[in-house]
C-alpha cells in the first residue's frame, strides 16, 4: 500500500479528498445516507466519470478533446432511437451506439495523426459536426429508452448502486489489465515524449489512433448512460460535460502536459466535482450563486493544469539554453 501511494500520489490525494467530501455529503444530506441518496449521487457521478475517462485518453497522449460532450450528445440521441424493443434489438442498439462513439473518436484520431492538426483544433471542429448531426436526429428532446433496462442500469443491487458496480468493473476489468499491456505502456510513453517513443520502436501512430478511439468509445458510453438516467435523447447536453471532463481529469491528478495520471484518478476527479455540486445544493447557497461557484471551481482546476504545463515548458526552455 505504501509503494502504491508513493507511485501514485496525485491519485491517492484525489481519492482522499473524495472520501472526505462524500462523508460530509452523506452526513449533511437531509435524508441521510440511504440507498436512494447514494444511488442518485452515483448515477450523476458516473455520467461525468465516463466523460472524464474519454478525456483522459486524449490528455494522456498530450492532447485534449473538445468533442467529448458533442459525442455524448450524438450517442444519446442515437440511443433514444435504437435502445428499445426486444432484448436482441436493444443489444444491437447498444452496440450501434458504442460503434458511433468509437467512430467519432477514430475520426478525431485520423485527423490528428494524418492531418497533422492540433487535437484542440480538430476536436473543436468535429464537435460542431457531431452536434449538428445530433440536432438533425433530435431537434427537440424526445425519444425513449427501454424503462426496464434503464432501471436495471440506474437503480441498485442488494443496496449497492449499480453505477458503483459499473465503476468498479471498469477499473478492474478494463483499466488494470490495460495498463499492463503494450498499449497501456505506449500511452504513457507517447504522452511523456512522442519522439523518444518513436525512437524506441513504438507504433506511435497506432497508439494515438487507439487513444482517440478509446476516448470516443467512453464518450459514447457516457452518452448511453445519460440515456439510461434520463430515458430520452437531448442534443443540447454537450457543452457542460466537455468543460467538466477537463476539470475532472485535472482534479484527479492527470497532467495536461501528458504522460502523467491514471484513469482511476480521472474517475475520482469526476466524483469530486459532482459531490461538490451536491454539497452546494444542500448548503443553503443561493441558487443564483451556485453556477458562479461551480464556474470558479472549474476555472481554478483548469488553471492549475495549465500552470503545470507552462511550468514544464519553461523548465525545458531553460535546459535548452
Amino acid at each position: 500500500m505504501r509503494d502504491l501511494l508513493r507511485a501514485n500520489p496525485r491519485e491517492a490525494f484525489a481519492i482522499l479528498v473524495l472520501a472526505v467530501l462524500v462523508t460530509i455529503y452523506l452526513a449533511t444530506h437531509p435524508a441521510g445516507p440511504t440507498t436512494y441518496v447514494t444511488t442518485i449521487w452515483a448515477n450523476q457521478s458516473l455520467i461525468l466519470a465516463l466523460a472524464a475517462i474519454a478525456q483522459f485518453f486524449a490528455v494522456i497522449v498530450r492532447g485534449i478533446d473538445l468533442s467529448v460532450g458533442a459525442v455524448m450528445a450524438l450517442t444519446n440521441c442515437v440511443a433514444s432511437y435504437v435502445v428499445v424493443g426486444s432484448s436482441l434489438d436493444m443489444a444491437f442498439g447498444i452496440i450501434a451506439v458504442l460503434f458511433v462513439g468509437a467512430g467519432c473518436g477514430l475520426l478525431n484520431g485520423l485527423l490528428v495523426v494524418y492531418g497533422r492538426i492540433q487535437p484542440i483544433v480538430v476536436t473543436l471542429a468535429t464537435a460542431s459536426l457531431f452536434v449538428g448531426v445530433a440536432l438533425l436526429l433530435r431537434p427537440t428532446p424526445g425519444g425513449q429508452i427501454d424503462y426496464d433496462l434503464a432501471d436495471a442500469m440506474t437503480l441498485d443491487l442488494f443496496g449497492i448502486p449499480t453505477a458503483m458496480i459499473i465503476t468498479a468493473a471498469i477499473i478492474a476489468l478494463i483499466w488494470v489489465p490495460l495498463r499492463r499491456t503494450g498499449l497501456g505502456l505506449g500511452l504513457y510513453a507517447v504522452g511523456s515524449s512522442e519522439q523518444a517513443a518513436f525512437q524506441s520502436g513504438m507504433p506511435v501512430t497506432k497508439i494515438r489512433l487507439a487513444s482517440f478511439t478509446l476516448g470516443g468509445l467512453f464518450a459514447g458510453l457516457a452518452g448511453l448512460y445519460f440515456s439510461f438516467v434520463t430515458t430520452t435523447g437531448d442534443a443540447g447536453i454537450g457543452p457542460n460535460f466537455t468543460l467538466n471532463s477537463i476539470a475532472a481529469v485535472v482534479l484527479g491528478g492527470v497532467a495536461l502536459r501528458g504522460g502523467v495520471g491514471t484513469l482511476t484518478g480521472a474517475i475520482a476527479g469526476a466524483f469530486i466535482l459532482k459531490t461538490i455540486g451536491a454539497l452546494m445544493f444542500f448548503s443553503g447557497l443561493p441558487p443564483l450563486a451556485q453556477p458562479f461557484v461551480e464556474g470558479l471551481i472549474l476555472a481554478t482546476a483548469i488553471a492549475i493544469g495549465s500552470a503545470d504545463v507552462l511550468r514544464v515548458k519553461n523548465r525545458l526552455e531553460v535546459f535548452g539554453r
